[in-house]
């Protein structure tokens, strides 16, 4: 997912700058967004993959939360690209959904990053999935 993000990023902002942080679990992602934060990033995407055990999920309801605290005390976009186990009950689909994902939400962070949130003001209310099929607009 990582490489994948990076290849996205430079192909869709090629004057852009990308610097990789990689942590040991998911609960050291906000931390990790901070740092990248202070040093001068203007945007973090965070890729991870959660478990299908309880503990898992209350490890990534941690992460989560801390990654909208890191947000807020910055004042910085950190977009979140988990893929959970149970989202599909073969690797093969968990692998598209996790490619799908991170090609979908690296675009996002550079249009953010790059042109600001009136970039993606045209693509709300479409319907538009990451990981999954775009569901389409509501009539």
């Amino acid at each position: 997912m990582g490489e994948l993000a990076v290849k996205v990023i430079k192909k869709e902002d090629p004057e852009g700058e990308v610097r990789r942080y990689t942590v040991p679990g998911i609960k050291d992602l906000p931390v990790a967004a901070k740092r990248l934060i202070e040093s001068g990033c203007h945007g973090v995407i965070t890729l991870g993959w959660v478990g299908r055990t309880q503990l898992d999920k209350y490890s990534y309801l941690a992460a989560s939360i801390g990654l909208i605290t890191v947000q807020l005390m910055t004042s910085t976009h950190v977009i979140d690209v988990t893929v959970h186990e149970d989202e599909a009950e073969d690797e093969e689909r968990l692998k598209e959904i996790a490619l799908d994902r991170t090609r979908k939400h690296s675009v996002n962070l550079v249009k953010l990053v790059r042109d600001g949130w009136k970039a993606l003001t045209p693509l709300a209310g479409k319907g538009l999935r990451q990981g999954y099929e775009h569901a389409g607009e509501i009539d």
